[in-house]
């Protein structure tokens, strides 16, 4: 009698589309595992990505607005959830993979830094190199997870994660390629929405050839971008936008770095954040023993075990170590 996983691998076979990807047919672990019963390898990646340490922090890590004032703004945690909502209604209607499409988003940002953007920023002068958090989250998933052994996830969720930016090459599954391309959908928007919810923008200032391209309200511009994504990728060899959609959200979003990523009026709060993470940095190089010890354990020189410990801190945690190290105490009672 066939397994469940079995039964799913066989329904994959019979029912995705040509060039999904199969879980059969991954490409393997980089420490051959045993066969899960009921999981394929793809939800077996999901599974061990939603229960990792790196993936609860999340909540506690800066999207776009610096400890905003209200319950409703986005945080990494509901931006990955986004993602990963919005990837797998296009997966499924290209008949691709979803399993795969999930764990891909659920684990494309939790290398992400506190304080967002901003803690990448810091942390580049301190490494000769940039700091990158697609190659950071592919470090937690390889090295910082699970007391230093990592999740072991399939290549095919390791590239997906690696190759999410669009600075990157293409990430080499199409459901890879729809994560990518639902992370822009996905920030780009609830960008705006949070922006018009904090008063730095009003929903009349947007562009008006993003508004008669996409829609005027939020769920209409999700809709037409889901919608076009699918209607444009169907018969591709790729997952694309069409050009007209493509462009308005181009477009969109050169509009939210000019009026809201690097607003004027945030700099003075942007570059406090700035000078936290790298007076953390220069504290543990100092004192190196105080980084934990699992940390110690992990390849790479001391600069790169101090960015992973930096990185993996939720902004709360980042300020209260910064209060306890460098604030005399009592003083804030």
């Amino acid at each position: 009698m066939p397994t469940p996983r079995e039964v799913t691998e066989r329904i994959e076979r019979e029912t995705l589309a040509p060039h999904a990807t199969r879980a059969e047919a991954s490409k393997g672990r980089e420490r051959p595992e045993p066969e899960d019963p009921l999981r394929t390898c793809f939800q077996r990646d999901r599974d061990r990505i939603v229960h990792s340490k790196a993936f609860r922090r999340l909540k506690h890590k800066t999207q776009v607005f610096l400890a905003p004032e209200g319950d409703h703004y986005r945080v990494r945690l509901t931006h990955t959830l986004e993602v990963a909502q919005i990837a797998r209604t296009a997966a499924r209607a290209l008949r691709l993979n979803e399993d795969l499409t999930e764990a891909i988003a659920l684990g494309h940002d939790l290398g992400h830094t506190p304080f967002g953007h901003l803690g990448e920023e810091a942390l580049t002068p301190f490494l000769g190199r940039a700091f990158r958090h697609n190659e950071q989250s592919l470090r937690v998933v390889d090295h910082l997870e699970n007391g230093g052994r990592g999740l072991n996830l399939t290549w095919e969720v390791r590239d997906g994660i690696l190759h999410h930016p669009w600075s990157t090459p293409p990430p080499s599954t199409p459901e890879g390629q729809v994560v990518r391309l639902a992370d822009r959908i996905a920030y780009v928007n609830h960008d705006v929405d949070d922006a018009v919810r904090a008063g730095v923008l009003s929903p009349e200032e947007l562009p008006d050839e993003v508004l008669e391209v996409l829609g005027r309200t939020h769920g209409q511009r999700i809709g037409t971008l889901v919608t076009d994504l699918v209607t444009s990728s169907a018969d591709a060899p790729e997952v694309r936008l069409s050009p007209p959609v493509a462009a308005a959200l181009d477009v969109l979003r050169d509009f939210l770095f000019e009026r809201v990523y690097l607003r004027e009026e945030a700099r003075s709060e942007q570059e406090k954040a700035i000078g936290v993470v790298r007076a953390l940095f220069s504290y543990y190089l100092e004192h190196p023993g105080a980084v934990p010890e699992e940390y110690h354990r992990a390849p790479g020189d001391l600069p790169t075990r101090i960015a992973d410990y930096i990185a993996g801190m939720t902004d709360r945690y980042a300020l209260r170590v910064y209060e306890q190290l460098f604030l005399p105490q009592g003083w804030l009672l």
